[in-house]
């Protein structure tokens, strides 16, 4: 652990809960998971692994969005820096994120996502802190409530941390 977070989820605890909702997103035989860059790729790797554990194989496709840059504060504005490929269209797709916070990320994903011709969506993210006023919601997250802002398992602060095998509350 830093000095600068308290332990939240334990790296057993994630992938005890990866695991979980693997067993259930897979029936709902999804083609393509898309993960949201950054602070997406930690998880959407065990995901996908997971999901291939339980005879689900996916391809993998990648959008990078900005929201928070070097802030605690997610931006209203969401930045693309690259998109969808055409190989989502006409595709069941698992788009999949670290962090639900506003849902302006994952909002501004199934808008573009959406755009390029996707067939469905279902989302899943490791966090999903359940705000009042959200304007998305996930439809699978390993944990919910987390009111802090968190660090690791991809997540960062200020680009700092993302490489530690548990969830923390940056402190």
């Amino acid at each position: 652990m830093t000095a600068a977070s308290s332990i939240l989820f334990s790296e057993t605890e994630i992938a005890r809960r990866v695991d979980e909702i693997a067993r259930e997103i897979a029936p709902l035989k999804p083609e393509i998971a898309v993960s949201i860059l950054v602070g997406g790729f930690v998880f959407a790797a065990d995901l996908i692994r997971a999901l291939a554990a339980q005879d689900t194989h996916l391809e993998a496709e990648f959008l990078w969005l900005r929201s928070y840059g070097n802030a605690r504060t997610g931006a209203v504005a969401v930045s693309l820096l690259a998109g969808p490929s055409e190989n989502v269209r006409g595709k069941n797709i698992l788009l999949i994120d670290g962090v639900l916070d506003v849902g302006r990320t994952i909002a501004k994903a199934q808008e573009l996502l959406l755009a390029a011709g996707a067939a469905s969506i279902i989302t899943a993210v490791a966090i999903d802190k359940s705000r009042p006023g959200a304007v998305a919601s996930a439809d699978f997250s390993c944990f919910t409530g987390v009111r802090d802002f968190i660090i690791g398992y991809g997540m960062d602060d200020a680009g700092k941390h993302r490489g530690l095998p548990y969830i923390a509350k940056a402190i």
